[in-house]
Order: C-alpha cells, then structure tokens, then sequence
C-alpha cells in the first residue's frame, strides 16, 4: 500500500515527508516537487512567513540515480525560521484553532506546544509527498489539477480553455481572470479590517481508468478516502464530490448521469454529477471534488478568550499570519487527492517494480478497449 507520513514544527528544524509504496524504478524527479512547494508559498494574501521560507525538498532516503529503490523515500525541507525552543509560551487560545482543544487534551497551559505541530507549516511535507505521486500519476497519462472557484463569498465562473495556463497565471490561482481584481479588493478589504478571507475550491482528475476504489468495504471507497484527506487540511470545513450539496436539491431523474454509446460503441456519460465516482470507484469520468475553506483563525483584529494563567478574559493571541490561505489550500488539496488516486492505483494495478505495474495497466486497458464484451 501507497502511505505517507510527516513529521516536524512550525518553528522547528525542519519537516519530513516519508513516502512508502512506490515500485521499484518509479522515475523521481524533484523538480515538480519543488515547484509545487513554490505555488504552495505563493498565492495573493499571504502572511510575511512565506517571504522568510523558501521550500525545497531533498531526498533522504529512498531514491537512487532518479529512481525509486523500492524502500522509503524520505524528503526534507529545511525550516529557516527555526526558533522553537525560545519562542514564548502562548497562554490566550486563538478561537477556531487547535489551541484549547489540545491544551485540554494534554492538560497544558502553553498552548504553542500545539500549535507548533498543528499550523498549516505542517502542509509543505504533505504537498511534497502529493507532488511526487502527482508526478507517479503523469507517467500513466492521469493529470490531477486544483483551483480556487470563490474567495470571500464572491464566486468565479471558470474558463474551460487552457485552464494550467490560466491559473498559473492567476495571482489567486483562479480561472477566471475577470474575477480576480474583485478578489484582491476583497483581500485588502480583509487585511486593512484586521480580519481574514475563506473560500473554496476545486480539484479535477482526468484520465483515470474505471474501477479505482471499491464498492466491497467501506473503509475502500475511493470517494470516502478523497474525503478524509480534504478535510485532513487545516481550514477545510466541508467537501463535495461531484454535485455535492446540490445533489440534496435535484430529483433522480435530473442527478443520475445517463448511459449511452458514444460514436467509437464505447459508454459515455451525458453528465457527470456524480463527480466521477459512483459505488466507490472511479466510472471513467473526471473525479471532481470540492473543499470549502474557513478564514484562518490567526487574526490581527483579536477575538476573545480566556488566558490559561490567569483565568482573565483576554485577547486572542496573535502573530504573524495570512490573510486568505485559499490559493494556498487549492494546492495543498491538489496534492491530498494526487495522492489518494495514486494510491488507489497501485492497490489495483501495483507490482514489485515500475515495469510490472506499467505490464498490469496495460493490460487492464486494452480489456477495456473491449468493453462491453
């Protein structure tokens, strides 16, 4: 099985990706990874930490000559900002983070012991270890792609041409560039009130095969694992596959997507509101996934709480901190579903080595040339 894990603070040395499950002589190349590590910092509205980092992932472990070894690849990126040990305690829990949760967890009056490990810092190694199954994928002719669709409740209507170059063009990494000067003035509106800006966005995956996933067991549902790993993310609040909440407000008849032949006598779809996944398993068409982000919980104009100490009410703690994540978010939820997919892949079609997993794809393909029988 494809896993990965990370570990490291905020503040800390460094973080660490470990990515166990690639087959034998897998092509690694860092250069998406790194790349990807790059939009992650970018992105209009954020904070001054991004201007002190710049991440680049090495590989510790794991790879040899440009090709997986079959062992744990293990990826480092160095925190410069790395003062753990003499920042100050912080006893006035920011509402909305992870902070009184866990000090109540741990019985802690200092909540920066979770916060070093609970802030979105953490989200670099996780979008080290998507990038490079995002990179797996592309061998296979899989392209998995993220998106920003709404910033601050004001909402795009996104382009369906050139879509990699018009959002990598996008300060907000949006596909609809007549949207995004209202997006910056909602940014800046934010930022000058001492407030911060959610939104949502969109992961698409085309040219995945049918039939990743399982409908046997639920904790094998593709859809299910898509899920957890959204909202794994910290800011995401909730996720939708395909129609989503929508779903709630259409008849059976107007949400099902029809079958039909298409010219070539292969099956078509007329539609596709089940966002690619239906039973659990990919059905051939794009995977569509959404994850709605909150405003982060990091704000200059302060809310209230209580100090641990004293047992005064307080003003929320506040350091240095973004504005408006989503942009950010679309590539840390981009990275989270290359990843799933890759998984689910090489639970179906994974072998020993690069070549006998290739052997199984193909083979499954050319089956489905025939399809139906």
């Amino acid at each position: 099985m494809l896993r990965y894990s990370t570990a490291g603070e905020s503040h800390g040395p460094c973080l660490v990706a470990t990515i166990d499950g690639f087959p034998y002589g897998t092509p690694v190349s860092l250069d998406h990874v790194n790349a990807e590590l790059a939009r992650r910092q970018g992105g209009y509205g954020r904070g001054a930490r991004m201007m002190m980092e710049k991440d680049e992932a090495v590989a510790l472990s794991g790879v040899r000559h440009g090709h997986a070894l079959g062992s744990p690849i293990a990826l480092q990126i160095m925190n410069r900002v790395h003062n753990a040990e003499d920042l100050h305690p912080i006893t006035r829990p920011r509402p909305g983070h992870a902070d009184l949760a866990g000090a109540m967890k741990f019985g802690t009056s200092d909540v920066r012991d979770i916060s070093e490990r609970s802030s979105a810092r953490e989200t670099a190694a996780r979008v080290a270890a998507g990038a490079l199954a995002a990179s797996f994928l592309r061998l296979f002719d899989i392209d998995v792609f993220g998106f920003v669709l709404e910033i601050g409740g004001i909402e795009s209507r996104p382009s369906a041409d050139e879509v990699r170059r018009v959002r990598d063009s996008s300060d907000l990494y949006g596909l609809d560039p007549q949207i995004d000067g209202r997006w910056k003035e909602a940014v800046d509106g934010a930022k000058a009130a001492g407030d911060t800006l959610g939104g949502v966005f969109e992961v698409r995956v085309s040219g995945a095969p049918p039939g990743l996933g399982s409908h046997a067991g639920w904790e094998e549902k593709l859809d299910g694992a898509l899920a957890r790993a959204l909202m794994s993310v910290q800011t995401v609040k909730a996720v939708e596959v395909g129609a989503g909440f929508g779903a709630a407000r259409l008849r059976g008849s107007e949400m099902h997507d029809e079958i039909a032949k298409g010219p070539d006598g292969r099956l078509v779809r007329t539609r596709n509101n089940a966002g690619g996944i239906e039973g659990g398993m990919t059905n051939g068409q794009p995977v569509v996934c959404r994850a709605a982000c909150k405003p982060i919980s990091t704000l200059r104009k302060s809310l209230g709480t209580v100090d641990l100490e004293s047992g005064e009410a307080a003003a929320a703690a506040y350091e240095r901190s973004d504005v408006c994540v989503v942009p950010a978010a679309s590539v840390i939820g981009e990275a989270v579903v290359a990843f799933e997919i890759a998984r689910a892949f090489l639970d179906k079609f994974g072998g020993d080595s690069y070549e006998e997993t290739g052997r199984r794809h193909e083979s499954y393909r050319k089956g489905l040339e025939r399809f139906p029988p």
